[in-house]
């Protein structure tokens, strides 16, 4: 930026005929941003981890309201809605894959017409209504689980077909409104940093850090309170509590708007030619060079994001067979297990960034320590690691079952404790940590800063093919397991399924995934010169 530039673009009280002031003025600027107002902005006031932290503050108020939702999903379909083990899981699976599919469509209205802020305004309104007729449809159906003695009980009082068809518009109006949320948030907090100021450049690497910390304590919150609420108070109360969370987080949003800094698009078109014009200009070629790029590590990060979604399905109907005793007179819900996730990302973040990362930057001589993808594949090996572990325990649970005769008593306890299933959990935490934190930023710094909100919804976009990935194979497996009088895989009776065998599969997959990823990430090439 010239001298001139900045006196034809400053306000009155900024213009100055002495050299030394415009020279400060010009290093305190911030080329390609602007306020709120479309003036120039300025690092002094303007940006950093002030405004940051609004954002991240809504991330909190956000995760905790699609986990409100996600983390007991299949508990509220197999119970209140009466679906069996495989269908629930499909339909979360469905679902899942939807809300993490259509951040490609919030981010390309971002990116192309409303920008990342006004994006984030709209897709919180969506998503408010939504959980509103959530709140709505969970009345209307018996929402008190002391309604049903068991499974059996709630699957034979159905819900009506009104009931229902509003219930799942509900869940993907939702879907809808995070849809807009999820990329243009996270790009829109990592926009108040400057990649290319030194100092702001390091605290952009660790604000993906923290912003996965802070957005795992959200997640928390959920799996601590609401899981208990929807367990044990009301399914409208357990639904209700997020709708007000997602309109306290618009109104805190709204609250920085005076320190956000704004991608000026006009500053980005090159030679100042019009953003809008409709000829294919060179600009034009390198950005789709830019995604194509990465297609190759979409494709290998499948078999991670597969293992991802068992989450939130299968591993919870197996917390709810095992004892759950905490203390006497209290179960921790089975849906509330998923707080060991969040339990090793809260713990294990703070080591990566204040210990791991200055070791290996020692080694490395990295500013990051290691590179994004080589966190990335570490990441998918602790996955790997997980499914074996989770194979393990399920083997361990269908042979304890047997031995107390159990087999064809599914809604007995057995007598094995739910902290068997803790390291899976914890291992997935650590995973997230190297491989979602990883895609995250991976994502974000390879594409141009214009598409960046569509950089955030292609690794969104991982997890939700993962989700439908899931989906498909349990649905084959389940029609492919089930016949000539077999029990599924995934049947009812958990303790007549077989879990562990799917786990195996998903491990051998993960593995698979691994190799080709190493391939495609050793000769990739950073858009930065560097390589793995």
């Amino acid at each position: 930026m010239t001298i001139s530039h900045l006196s034809n673009i400053s306000s009155g009280t900024e213009r100055s005929s002495a050299a030394a002031p415009l020279i400060e003025a010009e290093a305190d600027s911030f080329n390609g941003s602007v306020d709120y107002k479309g003036n120039p902005v300025h690092r002094s006031t303007s940006g950093g981890w002030r405004s940051a932290s609004f954002i991240i503050a809504v991330e909190v108020a956000e995760r905790f309201a699609y986990y409100g939702i996600s983390s007991n999903l299949i508990t509220y379909l197999t119970g209140p809605l009466g679906q069996s083990t495989a269908s629930a899981a499909a339909n979360v699976n469905t679902w899942s894959g939807t809300a993490t599919l259509l951040p490609l469509l919030g981010a390309f209205v971002a990116d192309s017409f409303l920008g990342r802020y006004r994006t984030i305004i709209a897709a919180s309104l969506i998503y408010i209504l939504g959980l509103g007729l959530l709140t709505l449809a969970a009345t209307l159906t018996s929402d008190s689980v002391h309604d049903f003695q068991n499974i059996k009980d709630a699957m034979l009082s159905a819900p009506s077909q009104f009931q229902v068809t509003l219930f799942f518009f509900s869940i993907y109006l939702v879907a809808f409104g995070q849809g807009g949320h999820r990329p243009c948030a996270l790009a829109f907090g990592a926009d108040q940093f400057d990649g290319q100021n030194p100092k702001e450049s390091k605290s952009k690497s660790s604000f993906f850090n923290w912003w996965y910390f802070y957005s795992s304590v959200g997640i928390n919150l959920t799996l601590v309170v609401m899981v208990y609420i929807q367990d044990n108070l009301s399914w409208a109360l357990g639904f209700g509590i997020p709708c007000i969370v997602m309109t306290t987080a618009l109104l805190i949003l709204l609250l920085g708007s005076r320190t956000y800094r704004f991608l000026n698009k006009a500053l980005l078109a090159p030679d100042g030619s019009s953003v809008d014009q409709n000829v294919c200009s060179v600009s034009d070629v390198e950005d789709t060079k830019a995604l194509l790029k990465l297609v190759p590590i979409w494709i290998t990060s499948l078999a991670y994001a597969t293992v991802f979604a068992q989450t939130t399905t299968f591993f919870t109907k197996q917390g709810a067979t095992l004892d759950r005793t905490i203390v006497s007179g209290f179960k921790i819900p089975a849906a509330s297990l998923q707080i060991f996730i969040g339990f090793a990302i809260i713990l294990f973040i703070p080591v990566y960034d204040r210990i791991v990362v200055p070791i290996a930057r020692g080694l490395t001589r990295k500013p990051s320590g290691i590179t994004m993808l080589q966190r990335i594949g570490t990441g998918m090996v602790f996955s790997a690691i997980s499914m074996v572990t989770a194979a393990l325990v399920e083997m361990k649970r269908l042979e304890t079952a047997k031995e107390h005769g159990l087999v064809d008593l599914p809604n007995v306890t057995v007598p094995m404790s739910i902290w068997w299933l803790v390291p899976q959990y914890i291992l997935c935490g650590i995973a997230d940590v190297l491989t979602i934190v990883g895609l995250q930023e991976f994502c974000y710094d390879q594409v141009p800063k214009e598409l960046r909100s569509l950089g955030i919804s292609l690794y969104l976009s991982i997890l939700g093919v993962g989700n439908f990935l899931s989906s498909f194979l349990v649905s084959v497996i389940d029609e492919a397991t089930s016949g000539d009088g077999q029990e599924s895989w995934f049947a009812n009776n958990l303790n007549r399924a077989h879990l562990d065998y799917f786990y195996w599969l998903l491990a051998g997959l993960s593995a698979v995934g691994f190799i080709a990823y190493l391939y495609f990430a050793r000769s990739y090439i950073y858009s930065r010169g560097n390589t793995i």
